[in-house]
């Protein structure tokens, strides 16, 4: 059964906030214009002192844009231990600009570097080019991280929403793999499985901010052949297997049909013997996190993000 919502005076004023960022009409093209004028204005000023950098990785003759958030001190010997962001977005929005507003503060908070990978966007790159974009930077740091002054031992890899999807895809990919493993991983209300996971997917099929069927267009961009959709790659929580995955940290918010492809996984990581932490934001929305300056519980899903990040670099499970 559906839900109706007496969302909190925060999650209202977010609601309000986000509702002034429309598109103009119905096409990714302006979709993508909406979302960019939204992420900007959830950005706050950077820290004094950040050094940001762009790079190019060239990979299989083409090149993969990536920015760095690096704190203001200088490297350790061994290099920055690293936060390997990957964006949100529905795998058809955002990019370098659009998750500035958690890769700056979590670079000076976590005293790390934070990379953020600007992989191939639906539909005009259609699975599983996004993973492919994600696991190529993997692949580079584990062997070459110091080139971007990366301790390729200390990784730890993150994303949200779409993000939080291919962060757990390449935790999956990467098991077995010559060189170090990664530390750990963070999904904030990740999409896991090509339909959501219930009840909240029944329950919260309407929420505000994510729905059912904006998750269902997402998915028809990203990946509109059906027969992709039992690919872990695409929809990890269809890996049989979860053995030999990193430490886990997973935030949900409570009102999101996308809640409970967190809460299996974490069931499910526990269950095969992974350390697994979930924190489940009462009363928050799907995206909510960049409301984390203006929030209380926004912020202390942030927070926990923060704690979760420091502990998984340092390596304690």
């Amino acid at each position: 059964m559906a839900s109706t919502y007496q969302l909190s005076a925060e999650m209202q004023s977010f609601v309000n906030q986000c509702a002034l960022f429309q598109p103009a009409d119905d096409s990714l093209s302006e979709m993508r214009v909406a979302y960019d004028a939204l992420c900007r204005y959830f950005t706050p000023v950077l820290p004094d002192g950040l050094q940001v950098e762009d790079h190019l990785l060239l990979v299989a003759g083409r090149h993969i844009p990536l920015r760095s958030y690096r704190p203001a001190a200088p490297m350790p010997p061994a290099g920055w231990p690293c936060v390997l962001y990957l964006h949100g977005g529905g795998w058809i929005l955002g990019g370098l600009d659009s998750h500035a507003f958690i890769a700056a503060p979590l670079a000076q908070e976590c005293a790390a570097a934070v990379l953020v990978v600007d992989y191939r966007l639906a539909p005009e790159h259609v699975f599983p080019a996004a993973f492919e974009d994600c696991m190529a930077v993997w692949d580079q740091l584990r062997v070459d991280g110091l080139t971007l002054g990366i301790n390729a031992s200390r990784i730890v890899v993150a994303g949200d929403s779409a993000g939080g999807n291919l962060a757990a895809a390449l935790c999956m990919a990467a098991r077995g793999k010559d060189g170090p493993a990664l530390r750990g991983q963070a999904l904030i209300y990740p999409a896991l499985a090509a339909d959501p996971s219930p009840p909240a997917a029944i329950e919260h099929a309407a929420a505000p901010l994510l729905s059912r069927v904006d998750m269902a267009y997402y998915l028809a961009q990203y990946a509109p052949d059906p027969a992709t959709h039992a690919d872990p790659r695409l929809a990890p929580l269809m890996e049989a297997n979860l053995q030999g995955l990193p430490p886990a940290f997973v935030a949900v918010a409570e009102y999101d049909p996308l809640r409970d492809d967190g809460l299996c996984y974490v069931q499910r990581l526990l269950a095969h013997g992974i350390a697994a932490e979930c924190h489940v934001g009462r009363g928050l929305l799907h995206g909510c996190l960049r409301f984390w300056p203006q929030g209380m519980e926004t912020a202390r899903m942030y927070r926990a993000l923060v704690t979760a990040l420091r502990r998984l670099l340092a390596g304690q499970a």
